[in-house]
């Protein structure tokens, strides 16, 4: 049995090659119940969050992930996100990868951002917003310079001291990152903005989007919880990366439909039709694109088994 820490996951999962991982994922799919989804109490705080999240591939992988989500953890220095992934093989029923799951799903909620991206944004987009500073973000923006020519970061957050700590970062390992104070003007010329954050309110407005902007939406992992607005969801053309997912957990998408701004077959289609070149994407340069993520099994199993068959490998070699 293999054991990945935090710094080895990371360095087994190349975005490139996680990016392609989780295209060649969606393509075949796997066997996927639904996650179990639990919200428990911390005195004085926002609920924490329990997430079970099994997936299989028959004959090969089986997996699954524990996750603990506690949204105030940043006070305490501590990242909001807590897990541990299972990689057991499917033939025999042997565990054969423990891998530091939170590190797994940084990564592979980014990469499955980039490959939406590659799908929804112009392929000449060079203007990147990041909107929040948490763990997350520092991976969307590796991710999506991995996949379109960025030259220009700004980065937004609650506090501007934290948006700076993060340029500065960036900055180090080579990346033009700038932090922000005014989120409309910066999303005004942006040609990719990337969320992810837990906020219940919306930050970005659909009144801001210029023609051929593409709004990735990678937080706000719950019905009660949104970062853009109900013009944005007017304006754009909806993706998401699983129905399933979407229709039940997503407030972005959830909200908007109850209140019947948009209904479901709005929604044009998911990372599974696009891999499958069900839907061949944006249409034009003009189209304003929306994403919204809320993750899946899938995600973590393919990128459970890229960072497994990297790791023997070189343990063989």
């Amino acid at each position: 049995m293999i054991i990945l820490d935090a710094q080895a996951t990371q360095e087994a999962l190349a975005w490139p090659e996680l990016v392609e991982a989780l295209q060649k994922g969606f393509e075949a799919g796997c066997e996927m119940p639904v996650r179990h989804h639990h919200d428990f109490q911390i005195p004085g705080e926002l609920d924490g969050t329990l997430l079970l999240m099994p997936a299989w591939i028959p004959g090969k992988y089986l997996g699954i992930k524990t996750a603990v989500v506690v949204p105030e953890n940043g006070a305490r220095g501590l990242p909001a996100v807590s897990a541990n992934y299972q990689l057991i093989q499917a033939t025999d029923g042997q565990t054969i990868a423990l891998i530091d799951g939170a590190v797994l799903t940084n990564r592979r909620t980014a990469a499955a951002s980039a490959l939406a991206s590659k799908y929804l944004s112009r392929s000449d987009a060079s203007h990147l917003l990041v909107v929040g500073t948490g763990g997350l973000s520092k991976s969307l923006v590796q991710a999506h310079c991995a996949v379109r020519p960025i030259k220009k970061i700004s980065i937004w957050g609650r506090r501007l001291d934290k948006a700076q700590e993060m340029s500065k970062s960036l900055f180090e390992f080579g990346l033009n990152a700038t932090a922000v104070s005014d989120l409309e003007e910066a999303a005004k010329s942006a040609d990719v903005i990337s969320c992810a954050t837990v906020s219940k309110t919306a930050l970005v407005k659909g009144e801001w989007l210029r023609p051929g902007t593409h709004l990735d939406l990678a937080g706000a992992f719950k019905p009660d919880m949104r970062e853009s607005d109900d013009e944005v969801m007017r304006r754009a053309n909806i993706f998401v990366d699983t129905r399933a997912g979407a229709m039940k957990e997503a407030g972005d998408i959830v909200q908007p439909i109850a209140d019947g701004v948009i209904s479901e077959n709005d929604i044009l289609a998911d990372l599974f039709d696009l891999t499958r070149q069900k839907h061949a994407g944006r249409k034009n340069d003009s189209e304003i694109t929306v994403f919204k993520s809320v993750g899946t099994a899938l995600e973590d199993l393919f990128a459970a088994a890229l960072a497994y068959e990297k790791s023997h490998s070189n343990l063989t070699l």
